[in-house]
């Protein structure tokens, strides 16, 4: 299981499926599953049971798409993502850094 390139809070687009071409905010990941939650997408009609925090009745919710499904946006434009692996030795101590980049511009993301 490799490392997702695809962070919470990040914008991206859906590429595939029944959403294809929509856009939206990555509210949650899950390495285990290499899926994530963006908003908007996916949704889903779920029937909840009343109790003391919730009302019940029917609730329209996200539904989790696999990473391999959606594309970051970058400047607004679809991109791949790459990650530079940087090591520097610091006093004797081995410092490894890892950094998000567009393949399409280069640009480091965040």
């Amino acid at each position: 299981m490799s490392k997702m390139k695809i962070k919470k809070g990040d914008t991206v687009r859906v590429i595939t499926g029944k959403d294809k071409g929509k856009e939206g905010k990555v509210l949650s990941v899950s390495q285990e599953t290499s899926r994530i939650i963006v908003e908007g997408v996916n949704m889903v009609t779920k029937h909840m049971k009343a109790s003391g925090a919730n009302q019940g009745g029917i609730v329209h919710q996200e539904a989790p798409i696999h990473v391999s499904n959606v594309m970051l946006l970058q400047g607004g434009k679809p991109t791949r993502v790459g990650i530079k692996v940087e090591t520097k030795t610091e006093g004797g101590k081995t410092v490894t850094t890892r950094t998000r980049f567009a393949k399409a511009t280069g640009e480091v993301i965040d």
